[in-house]
């Protein structure tokens, strides 16, 4: 897709855009257009499981826009509809199969729950007699399987809705049950967790997503709960507003990020249910939406045919978790969910506006300290106390010393070497003369100011580190005190930058200017400027170029580092990292920030 033909600002130019996504999509179909195929790779489930994912997950575009009438939706639906009832069929060759426990299946089952509540007129008063048995038996194995006790539970609350709306037999005591349970994950100040590790965008395009849902659905029924998820939206959304810059770009953080522009779908919920934010304007929540939109669909993240790929800012495997099947980034199409309301509904007349956050927010329940320039051109954010051990990367999704919406953060392919390992943002230590990097991976303690963030952590046995990370405009300072039973060599990296434009001609174009001396480390050119500046305790500075398809944002890519060799016993490391979203390199550091080097 080429995100500078479509500027979408207009109803007509989303549609328009949806359907260009869509439109590779019935040429990927199995012959029953039950399953829908758009490249090669695996996931956990298996391969059939994964063709059905893949001709569900376009319908979080196709339901919003039968909903508001669209003739590129009508046109395309007939071929869906043609799925769902073989789907559905155990006497079909493309029947979707008995279901069990935890199945992969269950998720894909949400977006038909909400074609039956919006849109009965397409996904279920057409049937026959024997389709529509067949769609509610399928269906209703959701509630005779168990399932796990996070945001899953949507899924079963959604088909149950369904089956509601339509007065068909539904399990009305887990639907209450599953409501209660999806509460109980809430903390304050508008932030849902899965577990409390989990800080992350599920907060915002599962719990928030689907409770917006269920709160348009639901109002007349369960009027207390309706209200209850609409002021926490509501509570949520100038907070999560700082997650963006103003080029439109989400903060790369947590896992799942291949659903890249699902990133926007909590305001096209907050728009579509009409929540109002005392914090956050209608046109300021419509700029939020677009301008993520914009900016992904003029990425690389489709291939040749259309189709949309696994990876961030390119199709890019090694980032990816167990569960991204080839079909699954077609999540990100809930963010189109604003296509259910109508072409004379106010939305489509309100003028964007800008919405500038606060140059530094802290946000305890997320843990994150959020720093961003004046002009809002790129947002850093620092963790303190963030953990998750189920999927890959996880110390890289969760734990680097700072995230950049300029940058994105890098994953290693093994940790024997720096340029594999690609330690952005971390500090990387292992005991002089072995083969492995070790990184921060949990914390025995942490703390969260207004001003910086703290924690105390072992890369290995015998080595533990206490870290401090100050941030002060686009710099920050970071101090580590290091008590070692061992010798240690150790790495501390800035940020990232690209060498060169992905998806450009010519591909060896050098855009990005190094340079390193014994105190200093910096990359620098139209993609951004990333410099280390050696304090105290460091032994040398170098680039290093990192191995490909590493950083999620950019597949070759230069990492300004520091070195030094740690003696037995105590030792400080004290660097100070800046950042800027152009070509700007400082001449020296700032007095304010040795000063605030000082402090520490």
């Amino acid at each position: 897709m080429n995100g500078t033909a479509n500027p979408l600002r207009t109803r007509q130019d989303l549609v328009r855009a949806a359907a260009e996504i869509l439109r590779p999509l019935p040429g990927c179909m199995s012959e029953g257009r039950a399953r829908i195929f758009v490249g090669n790779g695996s996931a956990h489930y298996s391969e059939d499981v994964a063709g059905m994912e893949g001709w569900s997950r376009p319908l979080w575009a196709l339901v919003p826009m039968l909903m508001g009438g669209c003739p590129e939706a009508e046109a395309l639906w007939p071929l869906w509809r043609e799925g769902l009832i073989r789907g559905t069929d155990p006497e079909d060759a493309e029947y979707w199969g008995e279901i069990g426990s935890f199945d992969q299946r269950m998720v894909e089952m949400a977006v038909i729950g909400c074609g039956l509540s919006f849109v009965p007129g397409a996904f279920w008063l057409p049937l026959d007699g024997k389709q529509r048995d067949n769609l509610y038996r399928w269906l209703n194995q959701i509630n005779l399987h168990d399932m796990p006790k996070n945001n899953w539970r949507f899924f079963r609350i959604l088909v149950n809705i369904g089956f509601l709306k339509n007065g068909l037999p539904a399990h009305r005591e887990r639907l209450r049950e599953d409501m209660d349970l999806m509460e109980s994950h809430y903390t304050a100040d508008g932030w849902y967790f899965d577990y409390p590790t989990k800080r992350d965008y599920y907060t915002l395009w599962g719990f928030h997503f689907y409770s917006l849902l269920y709160a348009a659905l639901m109002e007349r029924e369960d009027p207390e709960r309706c209200a209850r998820i609409r002021e926490r939206a509501a509570m949520i959304a100038p907070r999560f507003a700082c997650w963006f810059d103003r080029e439109g770009r989400g903060l790369p953080y947590g896992r799942s990020l291949t659903y890249r522009f699902c990133q926007s779908s909590f305001w096209a919920a907050m728009c579509f249910a009409g929540v109002r934010c005392p914090g956050l304007s209608a046109g300021q929540m419509k700029r939020l939406l677009l301008n993520n939109l914009r900016f992904w669909l003029g990425m690389p993240i489709f291939d040749r045919g259309g189709a949309l790929t696994v990876g961030y800012g390119y199709p890019n495997l090694c980032a990816a978790e167990g569960y991204n099947a080839q079909g699954s980034p077609y999540w990100a199409l809930k963010s189109f969910w604003i296509l259910a309301l109508p072409e004379d509904h106010p939305f489509w007349r309100i003028e964007e506006e800008d919405f500038m956050p606060p140059e530094r927010f802290c946000d305890r329940q997320v843990r994150l300290l959020l720093t961003r320039d004046p002009e809002n051109r790129q947002v850093v954010a620092y963790t303190a106390g963030n953990h998750a051990w189920e999927h890959m990367h996880e110390d890289e999704k969760y734990e680097k010393f700072a995230y950049s919406t300029q940058f994105a953060f890098s994953v290693a392919k093994e940790d024997s070497a720096l340029n594999r390992g690609a330690y952005d943002s971390m500090l990387a230590v292992r005991a002089e003369g072995r083969d492995l990097w070790h990184v921060r991976s949990g914390c025995e303690r942490f703390a969260l100011e207004e001003d910086r963030v703290s924690f105390a952590w072992s890369p290995v046995n015998g080595v533990r580190i206490e870290t401090v990370i100050a941030p002060l405009g686009m710099w920050h300072v970071r101090k580590h005190t290091v008590r070692t039973e061992i010798p240690l060599e150790a790495a501390e990296g800035a940020f990232s930058v690209a060498l060169d434009r992905a998806g450009k001609r010519p591909c060896d174009r050098i855009l990005t200017k190094t340079e390193a001396d014994e105190r200093h480390a910096a990359a620098f050119g139209d993609r951004g400027t990333s410099v280390i500046f050696a304090l105290k305790g460091y032994g040398g500075a170098e680039v290093i170029r990192t191995e490909p398809n590493t950083n999620l944002m950019e597949p070759r890519c230069v990492l300004p580092t520091l070195h030094a060799r740690l003696l037995p016993g105590e030792s400080v490391l004290l660097c100070a990292v800046f950042t800027d979203a152009g070509e700007r390199l400082p001449g020296k550091i700032p007095e304010e920030v040795l000063k605030l080097a000082e402090s520490l």
